[in-house]
């Protein structure tokens, strides 16, 4: 049996944040989620999480995740005061303990699942995940023979200058035999310069250490700042890309883009400079996306067009171009062979096949039929200073420039509104409607001087 503990009690005070550190984002997803995900192919028979610095909100944010368990470490004593608090829930449990902390968040699936079965393998008390790193400042020095024994762990602070001079350090990732850590957690002490009980005492306490290294030493960096939180994201962005340039993805400026690793991809798109993918997206085949362009959790079909725009929360089918300037709210949906022009914004709309709204307008709570004209300038005015009203425009029907139509209304089918109208009233289909004012001239409205 397999048990994972998360590590998420800590302040994290160098983020200077009003977020807890393990709910910071990379990539749009939190620090906790991604260790958790990391987890997953697994299959733990249980998943703890150790909170104590704002643990209600932790425990609200992650509300969704099922047989998560949640264990309070009050006041935060170090690393093996959070693993002493797991002795109740844990009393009975045999098997392996996997300890991560919460702000180490690229380690693969692949090196977990290497740690685990390389500990089940080789039977010890403990096996460790280890890195040789050029510059080891600020991590535990391993101590350890060649066949992977470990004597011995040093905190930094703790290390003498001799001891400083070791590269191999302790990622801070365990895999324990439970029982046989059980047995020793009383033994811990705080006789170091924090004052703190530290996990790593415990190695020296049993028969048998062991450690193995990572192959990819970026999977083991923690994050304690905004700056180490930035260098996580650059090498994940990176890695991001690369797979889906791998997968028929072209991007002509790719270190100017950034892409959450919950989207998909098509073949033979283009993804030009300065373009963001946000959250769950998916992008249908031979689209051409930017420059400027920001996407959030949206769907777009094949062959989608879109530059300098913003889509959030809405569906693009096929064959539909969008933008320059264009913004797509939450609730929308573009059909077939649309167009969204220059500096139109559209909310929780349906645009019928065929449409075009090609400049200056906006369209809100409107359902268009096919083959629709939107003129440019043209207004659905859906809200009346209390509540948000509804437009249906029907197949076939077209808007002169600079029109507004008063929601709630209904225009029918081949309807044509005359430039600069007002409507306020349903038009029946096939109908004309025209809203004006006589136009009205005063000749000598400004006097000329005699020169």
């Amino acid at each position: 049996m397999l048990a994972i503990a998360v590590l998420a009690a800590g302040k994290g005070t160098r983020m200077k944040s009003a977020l807890p550190k393990v709910l910071q984002t990379l990539g749009g997803t939190t620090l906790l989620e991604r260790v958790l995900k990391s987890c997953q192919q697994l299959n733990p028979d249980r998943q703890l999480v150790i909170v104590g610095h704002k643990a209600e909100q932790i425990e609200k944010q992650m509300k969704d995740h099922i047989n998560l368990e949640f264990v309070l470490q009050e006041p935060q004593n170090g690393t093996g005061h959070a693993v002493k608090q797991l002795d109740k829930v844990l009393q009975s449990f045999k098997g392996e303990l996997l300890v991560l902390n919460g702000d180490v968040p690229l380690l693969s699936s692949e090196t977990l699942i290497k740690l685990v079965t390389e500990h089940r393998r080789k039977k010890t008390s403990v096996t460790l995940l280890t890195a040789l790193l050029e510059n080891p400042t600020g991590y535990g020095r391993v101590f350890a023979n060649e066949e992977g024994l470990v004597k011995r762990i040093v905190e930094d602070r703790d290390c003498n200058k001799e001891e400083k001079k070791n590269n191999l350090i302790n990622s801070g990732i365990y895999c324990f035999d439970w029982q046989s850590l059980r047995k020793v957690l009383p033994k811990l002490n705080n006789n170091n310069s924090q004052g703190e009980l530290y996990i790593t005492d415990t190695i020296g306490m049993f028969e048998s250490s062991r450690h193995i290294e990572v192959e990819d030493t970026n999977e083991v960096n923690g994050i304690n700042n905004r700056e180490q939180l930035s260098i996580c994201e650059e090498y994940l962005q990176s890695k991001i890309r690369n797979h889906w340039m791998n997968e028929g993805v072209t991007f002509i400026h790719p270190s100017s883009c950034t892409i959450s690793d919950n989207c998909k991809i098509g073949r033979d798109v283009v993804i030009e400079p300065q373009t963001h993918i946000r959250g769950k997206c998916i992008i249908g085949d031979s689209c051409r996306i930017g420059p400027g362009t920001f996407l959030n959790n949206s769907t777009l079909g094949k062959r989608v067009n879109a530059i300098y725009s913003v889509i959030s929360e809405s569906t693009v089918e096929n064959d539909v171009s969008i933008g320059p300037f264009s913004h797509l709210r939450p609730g929308s949906n573009v059909s077939d062979r649309s167009r969204i022009g220059n500096f139109v914004e559209i909310k929780n709309s349906q645009i019928g096949r065929s449409s075009k709204v090609n400049h200056l307008s906006y369209i809100g709570d409107t359902k268009l039929g096919a083959e629709v004209n939107i003129g440019a300038g043209t207004i659905t005015a859906n809200f009346d200073g209390k509540q948000k009203h509804k437009t249906s425009i029907g197949d076939r029907s077209k808007t002169g420039a600079n029109s507004v139509l008063v929601a709630p209304i209904i225009l029918g089918q081949d309807v044509t509104v005359g430039a600069g109208s007002t409507l306020t009233k349903n038009v029946p289909s096939n109908a004309l409607a025209i809203s004006r004012s006589k136009q009205l001239i005063k000749e000598s409205w400004i006097k000329i001087s005699p020169p």
